[in-house]
């Protein structure tokens, strides 16, 4: 496996993310089905990735998205603004009064809690992110910094919820790609599968097609207990159908499949979860970079809201290859990122990077006062 090369700070952006940014609508403690009120957030694979390192790490982050050009869009846009993500490459796509043609994303989602799963219901179709085509963004603008225009990305982030939201995302994630490619961007991918995405259109047979092309693009992959096997087609030894146990040689033996599978991947890293409750999850992490191992064990830790965990776990590792730090505080950093980002309500990280030092360090939960 060959080493990644960070591009100096020199480029507009530190990281910019492709994906779908929705309107979250929770219920907070009750259910989807009963609620008379919700709390709305916003949240989506890829965003989540750029807010974490804008509000945790301090880095320059852009979105690439489009949305509908209503009331609620702009307040989606809103929420982009308040977590301080750079909104100048959303692309704005006229309404026409109802919905037939272009909308917002919803994603009503439940946190769940002891026996209770979490729960999500997402509401999707026709959204204006879902019908971008190649061509529509002009990535040689984006990631070309010696073109004169005071642009360019040190990282570009995307997923495979983005790439299942139709045919044409998947094309506009690999245009988006061969630019970065081309102009000396390393391009990181979380496989993030979901069933309800690509169960209409061909399910995990799909899925697969899809992202064994789009992973021969990509320099650092993501993914959980779940998304090797669904989504490449590559299984994990001695893992149970609940995930109940995660035998760490099944994990290494895993890693070193897929990296001998795509030699042009230069980090792979999965996280290592299993869900005791709802509200109580064992949390790690194991990745290869170098050819070498590393792996950070598990820990039970008490959980909030879990949606956003492996966003914020890709978050802290990217700010760790971005700052130097080397891949075991990369790994550590994710672990504690996520950690942290799975105690506050929302998709989005709540936490500040001395909170994550301190976590890498061992800090307790003491109250700082």
């Amino acid at each position: 496996m060959n080493s990644l090369s960070i591009p100096d700070p020199s480029r507009r952006w530190d990281c910019l993310s492709l994906g779908e940014v929705m309107l979250r609508l929770d219920p907070g403690e009750g259910r989807i089905h009963t609620a008379r009120q919700f709390q709305v957030w916003e949240g989506g694979g890829e965003y989540n990735v750029a807010r974490g390192l804008r509000r945790c790490f301090g880095l320059r982050t852009a979105i690439a998205t489009a949305l509908a050009e209503n009331p609620v869009g702009r307040l989606v846009e809103d929420f982009i603004l308040q977590g301080g993500v750079d909104t100048s490459l959303i692309r704005w796509v006229p309404y026409d009064g109802v919905g037939r043609t272009v909308r917002n994303g919803l994603n009503f989602t439940e946190r769940g809690y002891g026996v209770r799963a979490a729960a999500g219901c997402s509401d999707r179709g026709h959204t204006a992110i879902s019908q971008v085509k190649r061509g529509d963004f002009d990535w040689d603008a984006i990631f070309g910094p010696q073109n004169g225009n005071g642009n360019g990305a040190r990282w570009l982030h995307t997923g495979g919820i983005f790439a299942a939201l139709s045919a044409s995302t998947a094309d506009v994630a690999v245009e988006a790609m061969d630019a970065a490619r081309q102009y000396g961007t390393p391009v990181s991918y979380d496989l993030n599968y979901r069933d309800s995405l690509w169960k209409s259109i061909g399910g995990k047979a799909k899925a697969q097609e899809v992202n064994r092309e789009i992973v021969r693009k990509v320099d650092v992959l993501f993914g959980n207990e779940e998304d090797f096997s669904a989504m490449l087609g590559v299984q994990i030894k001695g893992v149970s159908e609940d995930f109940a146990e995660l035998p760490i040689a099944g994990y290494e033996e895993m890693l070193r499949e897929v990296a001998a599978a795509y030699p042009n991947l230069k980090l792979i890293a999965s996280t290592l979860r299993t869900a005791h409750t709802a509200s109580r999850n064992a949390w790690g992490a194991i990745a290869i970079y170098e050819d070498r191992i590393t792996h950070v064990p598990q820990r039970d830790i008490d959980i909030l809201d879990r949606v956003g965990g492996g966003d914020s776990f890709a978050s802290g590792l990217i700010y760790g290859m971005l700052a130097g730090k080397g891949i075991e505080w990369a790994v550590q950093c994710g672990v504690a990122h996520g950690a942290l980002a799975m105690t506050t309500p929302g998709d989005t990280s709540m936490a500040t990077l001395a909170e994550v030092e301190r976590l890498i360090k061992g800090g307790s939960a003491r109250i700082a006062r």
